[in-house]
């Protein structure tokens, strides 16, 4: 089966609401083994939603549509459905019922205009929603089925799980299941992961494997079909250990994990603490870190040295290391390191400090520029980065840098 998933509201288009609706279904159609090739976005438009509804039909079994079923007049879904299905728009007396007794529930008089949600195409049924008022819609059309739901994210979801799912899959004897695994990878670059893999990549036939870059890190999909889901999870398996064996330490986690949730993990199973200094990164180490329930096993405290003063106030930063470094090097970033553990009575130190930019580069030490430090019991490794982006975007990248190697050390 082919789907296709259609999205309309103007908002949309201009980049006002993020759609969910459409990244929930896509997802969910995959879990059902479902193939959805096509993806369209509509504004609050008859005509260009007639154009979409049409395109979609010519190409896909099923049509989803998200939204245009409110009240209002730019909720144009009902009446483009009608015009491609050559229907006349009928008043539904139970949908009316409905709409009556919900506005009674929530003790508000129903408005006139409410009552087009009772309207849908002489030729098709009402799909309840028991989380709002406007019913979704449930027509066929020349052997494609299209199925309307409402925008409110709550109540699309809820019509889907509860009503279009059982009326669409239970019956249709394609038990195919599509199940992923999400590889996560931190300290390797897209295309260094991918040529590490290539080879791996090229023979890839069912389960497939999928690259995405993110901020400071790399996802890879693996994606596999078959009959059931553990039989599917089966032909995962030995993909991903190929994989780990062959991107070692690159990889930190699986699916929802986070970095911060596994370096959290690994102090706390050791049973270490940690306190943190931070300049460049204005306490997104610490914040990370202490998003963490139970944080308070693990972390000390952290400090936003972000001046020389403070660094030499609550650090005890040699006055002469930054005369003659300067507060973006190797040497202080060792110094506040060694500092904030001794401060915070801690196992281990965490310092960063660099250059986030756009500003405050010189000749020999550019935007991007960021230094590492983790110092232990009589140890202190220091690490040099130069990352790239704009300001937000080098903070957070020195953040997973310091976390990773905050990972690597307690693994």
């Amino acid at each position: 089966m082919r789907a296709e998933i259609i999205s309309v509201g103007t908002e949309l288009l201009l980049g006002e609401i993020v759609d969910t609706n459409a990244a929930f279904l896509g997802r969910r159609l995959a879990e059902l083994g479902v193939d959805v090739y096509h993806r369209q976005t509509v504004g609050d438009n008859q005509v260009r939603l007639v154009a979409a509804l049409q395109l979609a039909l010519s190409r896909s079994d099923l049509v989803l549509v998200s939204g245009g079923l409110g009240p209002t007049m730019d909720d144009i879904t009902r009446e483009a459905l009608a015009e491609v299905l050559g229907d006349r728009l009928v008043l539904d007396e139970a949908a009316v019922r409905h709409l009556e007794a919900y506005f009674s529930r929530i003790g508000r008089a129903m408005t006139d205009n409410n009552r087009r949600q009772a309207y849908r195409p002489d030729g098709a049924d009402f799909i309840a929603n028991r989380r709002g008022t406007a019913p979704g819609i449930l027509a066929r059309y020349q052997g494609r089925t299209i199925v309307c739901m409402p925008g409110v994210p709550r109540e699309l979801e809820t019509m889907f799980e509860e009503e279009v799912v059982p009326r669409l899959f239970a019956s249709t004897g394609d038990k195919r299941v599509i199940k992923s695994r999400m590889l996560l990878l931190t300290g390797l670059g897209e295309s260094a992961a991918e040529a590490a893999i290539a080879d791996i990549i090229k023979e890839q036939t069912n389960p497939t494997i999928a690259s995405y870059a993110g901020l400071g890190e790399v996802r890879l999909r693996l994606t596999a079909a078959a009959a059931g889901a553990e039989e599917a999870l089966a032909l995962i398996e030995p993909l991903e250990a190929r994989l780990r064996e062959r991107l070692g330490d690159a990889v930190y986690g699986v699916d929802s994990d986070t970095l911060e949730g596994v370096v959290a993990e690994k102090l706390i199973s050791r049973g270490l603490v940690l306190a943190v200094a931070e300049s460049c990164t204005g306490g997104l180490v610490s914040h990370r870190l202490t998003n963490i329930p139970g944080s308070s096993a693990f972390f000390r405290q952290g400090l936003i040295v972000y001046s020389n003063e403070a660094k030499k106030e609550l650090l005890d930063v040699p006055d002469e290391l930054l005369e003659e470094y300067g507060a973006v090097s190797p040497q202080v970033a060792e110094a506040m390191a060694r500092g904030v553990r001794l401060v915070g009575d801690a196992d281990l130190g965490l310092a960063i400090t660099g250059i986030a930019g756009p500003g405050g580069a010189t000749p020999t030490k550019p935007v991007g520029l960021v230094y590492l430090a983790l110092a232990s019991d009589g140890d202190c490794i220091v690490e040099k980065h130069t990352f790239s982006g704009q300001r937000e975007e080098v903070k957070y990248r020195a953040s997973q840098a310091a976390l990773n190697l905050l990972r690597l050390h307690l693994q």
